[in-house]
């Protein structure tokens, strides 16, 4: 197979795709080019480039499909996309943009050659970041070292930036830690119970922001569910999955599976945006293995985000104000939409529902919610500048509205926006949906 990476015009794949689930001709041709995807597609936005568009980045893709080269220029405009799903919800024809872009990014996977130091940074975060005990080994060195005070001096004299600009934004993203948060792998449903659910726990959800697996164990056990952690669960794949490397996504969803049929649940609960989406389409993930299509069929369908399954099974438990005595007023909330979980899985009303029921909110909207944050997964590692540029944008829009607290859904948008608050010289706090519910039903305050 012909891999020459050079200049843009060089060829870098021909043929472009393989044979093993090339992008659908049929799914590309669903694509009427009327441009409505334009005003909610990040890197447009950012660029105002046609090729750095979904409808774009389809007729690259359907060229490619037709015989022409993958070449540098198609790659890097390919690599360029978010994967953010906004052009989903925005599109009038419905195309599938979602299945496009996993396909295409697989075959990238495949079929390009990257530059020696893209493919080391691409070999680091995939050996670490799917893998939950090698994020614990970390942990510890990087909380000594943040407390110390020499993560804060190593920042300041930008070294690590001038070495690597992909490695310095991994170490502003690491959220501050303190001691490391675990759940049990049974929480008992408080009263009588409603349901028997699976939670999962994640890989940097697990390590880093644990507090938040132990707010939703508590929440759900105080709505009426038996929360069942499976100890022996891994990464669900939906890092790999999303970046293309699709074997690997696979192998992490065959065991993710097989540790929740063992664990004899009713629904499996997910509060990563991210983690959700995928496990939700491992249903098309493995549609071609004989052994475990019928299964993903039924797993997949059993997967619900948090809010979901807590605005299903209707609220019992009673909520108290989540901040001490404010005399000028109700708690202003601004939720920030997790692009996979808005767009992905089309989960919009159910968080802003349960928010609005804790007493002495108030519920405000972002400007431009539709728009990613820059996170994307590991986008903003592998593509620094434009999602730093995302970020920026995305703190104006928060701070905007006046919001005393800002609350997400995923692991990625919380360091994301945080880093771009710090930027801005205004980091608001912000928490994690089940942080925020978890408190109310505590009668803790969460400022």
């Amino acid at each position: 197979m012909p891999t020459v990476r050079g200049d843009r015009s060089e060829v870098v794949a021909t043929p472009a795709f393989d044979d093993h689930r090339p992008p659908s001709p049929d799914l590309l041709d669903d694509c009427v080019h009327c441009g409505f995807c334009l005003t909610t597609c990040p890197t447009y936005q950012l660029w105002g480039e046609e090729m750095d568009s979904p409808r774009g980045r389809i007729d690259l893709i359907r060229a490619a499909s037709e015989g022409a080269p993958l070449t540098a220029s198609t790659v890097d405009h390919l690599d360029a996309c978010l994967g953010c799903m906004a052009c989903v919800t925005s599109c009038p024809s419905g195309v599938q943009y979602d299945r496009i872009i996993e396909s295409t990014r697989a075959q990238l996977e495949r079929r390009v050659e990257r530059p020696a130091g893209q493919r080391a940074l691409r070999k680091l975060i995939f050996s670490l970041f799917p893998y939950p005990a090698r994020l614990r080994a970390l942990r510890g060195p990087l909380r000594l070292a943040q407390r110390s005070g020499v993560l804060g001096l190593v920042r300041r004299t930008g070294l690590v930036g001038r070495v690597s600009p992909e490695l310095e934004v991994m170490q502003q993203l690491a959220p501050p830690l303190g001691p490391r948060v675990s759940v049990p792998e049974r929480t008992p449903a408080v009263g009588p119970r409603r349901a028997v659910v699976g939670m999962l726990t994640g890989c940097v959800q697990r390590e880093f922001f644990g507090e938040v697996n132990a707010a939703t164990a508590r929440v759900l056990a105080a709505e009426g569910c038996d929360v069942i952690a499976p100890q022996a669960q891994g990464c669900c794949g939906a890092l790999s999955v999303h970046t293309g490397r699709e074997e690997e996504g696979i192998t992490f969803a065959r065991r993710l599976i097989d540790s929740f049929e063992e664990a004899g649940v009713d629904r499996v609960v997910v509060n990563a945006a991210g983690c959700g989406s995928t496990m939700k389409d491992y249903v098309h993930l493995l549609a071609d293995d004989p052994d475990y299509a019928a299964r993903a069929q039924r797993f997949s369908a059993m997967v619900h985000d948090f809010s979901e399954i807590l605005v299903d099974l209707g609220p019992v438990a009673q909520r108290s104000a989540i901040v001490a005595t404010r005399p000028e007023g109700d708690l202003t909330i601004a939720y920030q939409d997790a692009c996979h979980l808005r767009h992905a899985q089309g989960v919009v009303s159910q968080p802003r529902e349960l928010l609005r029921g804790i007493p002495e909110v108030r519920l405000v909207e972002i400007a431009d919610a539709e728009i990613c944050c820059g996170s994307a997964g590991v986008y903003n590692i592998l593509n620094p500048e434009p999602a730093t540029e995302l970020g920026d944008r995305k703190a104006a829009a928060i701070l905007d509205t006046g919001a005393d607290l800002i609350v997400t859904a995923n692991p990625g948008c919380l360091m994301q926006i945080s880093q771009a608050l710090e930027r801005a010289g205004r980091p608001v706090p912000i928490r994690h949906t089940a942080v925020v519910l978890d408190a109310a039903l505590r009668g803790d305050p969460v400022l």
